[in-house]
Parts: structure tokens; sequence; C-alpha cells
């Protein structure tokens, strides 16, 4: 089995050296997302709502590159700014994801690349639904 570099021009590039995604196997490993528009390849307006949306496109739009969907996702991590805004991500968050509802983690921290409020990682497995 080798390792396979998933990128897609539908989510932001990288902003330092690593892959949106990498597939092993059955696996795939999507790389922490950002709220950034990849149009503008800026942080979209509308704080954590508006940001949190667009975490969830931009994962969206990788796995589908690697021929996933939020049905395949197995565990994400979240990572917030702000643990008060744990109720609105929730929130947003379940109209994404059917049941069985992936494991996860959230995880507050200080700072996020480009001012961001939130980052979402995840890992799919292909062929389990």
């Amino acid at each position: 089995m080798r390792k396979e570099a998933i990128c897609t021009t539908a989510a932001p590039e990288a902003i330092g050296p690593y892959t949106q995604a990498i597939k092993f196997g059955s696996l795939i490993f999507v790389s922490g997302q950002l709220g950034i528009d990849p149009a503008t390849r800026e942080v979209v307006d509308g704080g954590l709502p508006a940001q949190t949306r667009q975490v969830l496109k931009n994962l969206q739009a990788v796995l589908g590159a690697a021929g996933a969907s939020f049905e395949d996702v197995v565990k994400t991590t979240i990572f917030l700014t702000d643990m008060r805004q744990f109720a609105t991500v929730n929130e947003i968050y379940a109209a994404h994801f059917p049941e069985p509802t992936p494991a996860r983690a959230t995880v507050e921290v200080a700072n996020l690349p480009r001012g961001a409020e939130i980052e979402i990682e995840l890992i799919a497995v292909l062929g389990e639904r």
C-alpha cells in the first residue's frame, strides 16, 4: 500500500507544508480545514457560524476528491478559540453528519492560523457504509 495525496481546488490550498488529505488504503486523513473561501483565500465574514459552514464545505470538497462523503467519516477533531461557542458549532455540525455520528473530540485553543475561530480535521474510511 502507498499513501496518495488528495488535493482539490474546491477547498483552500494548504497554507503550510502539508497536503489537504492523504489516502492510505481505505483510510482518508483530512488535514484541518479553516473557514477560508477557496476563491478569495480569506477567512469568510460572519463570525463562527459562517466559518463553521465554510469549514464543512471545505471538508466535503476534500472528501469528495477522495471519493468519500460525510457518511464515511469515523472521527473528527474540532479546535475552537472559544468553547462558549460549543453549542453553536454543535447545531451546524449535526446538520452535516448522519447517524451514527463520528467519534469526536473538541479542544479549545488559544489561536488558529489567520485569526480563524474554528478548525476541523477528520478521518474517513471508504467502503464502510
